[in-house]
């Protein structure tokens, strides 16, 4: 039957099923009053896995899209800034080994490729700091903004560092009171098909038959619609990214006006990685780690140096990979249903915010042009993954530690996806920049992103000096005014946690 999309159910809340109905809702508000809705059907029995603390800056865009003040935002959901990722002791493991990938373009990115002038004379500054000022912001502790800066505006750009478990409370509040999401606490009992496989109604036990024409599956590893009722396979790269395990724990500052980081601090440990993420009240740290190179009691012994207490850790399983396909008849899978990879780079938020724009953006007006929708959606959503388990392998692929059998195994060719190996066959001769291999639309790493991690973890480029001269005044040019506008910022932008504090207490300036 060609019926018109006007109810969509998205199953699961959280902050994959709360952003899902936000973006989806404010998309399409002014067709509520002539029948459309959204609604979001939330089990009171399971609990939101909340350790996703680390967003993208399409976030600002998302929560403005949504209507969202950012000062209620940061007020609400324990929200700090976040302006790129720190990686400690990733190349070698000596006491000074640490680059950034931060979350600025290099200065004059469309003018000129500055990595190969760079490369030809470092100047003994590191690539990041050397062509982009985002480096000295975050050692200096600070702000990518100040007071009088515009809701949603920046000095330089940034993301967020927030409470999961806050943030799916404060959306909900959102899209009921000011988007119109209807909330509906019950279980799921019970998934009715008809005879082409469509999901027709979901049974509850507590509010009866829910209808609806297309239903988003956001109910995280459980995957009760897409895996369970459809299923649809899941594709693992354990491969690849070998991290299968992550204890997690919070811990709080030693005073209350302790300087809080302006940027994830990803730190490498024997086998794996410690996320350490600051928010105004605390600090979010988690293991993450390969549980065929080191055993459960040795993490958490691990996880307690590092942390400095022995404050018990929860234990999250990672099943690194996604669904085979993600959007089936009518049901799309968002966030953990749809698969999860390690938070290596925080990617997990970016692709519930990509996954549900295009839902609604491209939603289908009737059943019967579904599955075109459907089928671009795959297409776009499988390209997107793959690139991100590309770009993961990468900080991992460059090491040159030796020191355990977790990064000598990382360094396998056979566990290197084989784009990627062609791609570092071909920037050891040339330079990545924007205009070579990152021209799709879909591309979620730019190739910006693939400059600081390779040059930050000491790849080489073989450059030839003469080929660089016909950029080399523009080139300077570029980089002296970086270094002038980070000398500028440093002595402008306010402290990260003196910024929280007054926004908190006075508010930003609405645009």
């Amino acid at each position: 039957m060609d019926r018109p999309i006007q109810h969509i159910v998205i199953v699961g809340g959280g902050t994959a099923g709360w952003l899902t109905a936000g973006i989806v809702a404010a998309r399409h508000k002014a067709r509520m009053a002539a029948g459309f809705k959204v609604t979001l059907v939330e089990s009171p029995n399971v609990a939101i896995i909340g350790v996703g603390e680390g967003t993208w800056p399409t976030m600002r865009t998302t929560l403005e899209k949504m209507g969202v003040s950012e000062t209620e935002f940061f007020r609400h959901c324990d929200t700090a800034f976040k302006q790129g990722g720190k990686f400690v002791g990733w190349t070698t493991g000596a006491a000074d080994d640490a680059y950034y990938h931060p979350l600025m373009l290099p200065h004059g990115w469309s003018q000129v490729n500055l990595a190969p002038h760079w490369l030809q004379d470092a100047r003994g500054r590191t690539f990041s700091d050397a062509v982009c000022p985002q480096e000295a912001i975050c050692e200096d502790g600070l702000a990518p903004k100040t007071i009088s800066t515009p809701e949603y505006r920046g000095v330089a750009n940034y993301a967020y560092h927030l409470d999961a478990g806050k943030f799916a409370g404060f959306m909900q509040r959102h899209c009921t009171e000011k988007l119109g999401v209807q909330h509906i606490l019950a279980d799921v009992t019970e998934v009715r098909q008809d005879e082409n496989g469509d999901i027709t109604s979901l049974v509850t036990a507590q509010a009866g038959e829910i209808a609806g024409d297309l239903f988003v599956d956001c109910t995280g590893f459980h995957a009760l619609l897409i895996g369970k009722t459809l299923g649809v396979g899941f594709k693992e790269c354990r491969d690849v990214l070998f991290c299968d395990t992550a204890l997690a724990v919070q811990v709080p500052y030693e005073t209350a006006d302790a300087p809080m980081a302006s940027q994830t601090i990803a730190t490498a440990q024997s086998s794996g990685w410690i996320w350490d993420i600051a928010l105004p009240t605390r600090r979010g740290l988690g293991y993450v780690y390969s549980s065929d190179h080191i055993d459960e009691e040795a993490a958490r012994a691990e996880l307690a140096r590092y942390a400095g207490t022995q404050a018990e850790a929860r234990k999250i399983p990672i099943r690194g990979g996604h669904r085979e396909t993600f959007w089936k008849n009518n049901c799309v899978a968002v966030g953990l249903a749809a698969g999860f990879l390690e938070p290596l780079e925080a990617s997990a938020i970016m692709l519930i915010e990509l996954s549900a724009k295009i839902i609604a953006e491209q939603l289908p007006a009737r059943r019967s042009v579904m599955d075109i929708v459907a089928r671009r959606f795959n297409e776009v959503t499988r390209y997107r993954w793959g690139r991100i388990i590309d770009f993961l392998k990468l900080h991992y692929v460059l090491t040159q530690r030796t020191d355990t059998a977790f990064w000598r195994d990382n360094v396998d060719p056979a566990s290197v996806p084989e784009r990627l190996r062609d791609l570092l066959r071909l920037w050891k001769y040339r330079a990545p920049w924007f205009l070579d291999e990152f021209d799709r639309l879909e591309e979620v790493f730019p190739a910006a992103s693939y400059q600081y991690v390779l040059y930050g973890m000491g790849f080489r480029t073989e450059v030839d000096p003469a080929e660089n001269g016909a950029d080399a005044t523009l080139a300077s040019r570029i980089l002296e005014e970086n270094a002038a506008m980070a000398r500028k910022m440093r002595a402008n932008l306010p402290k990260n946690r003196d910024l929280v504090r007054k926004i908190r207490d006075h508010g930003m300036q609405s645009i």
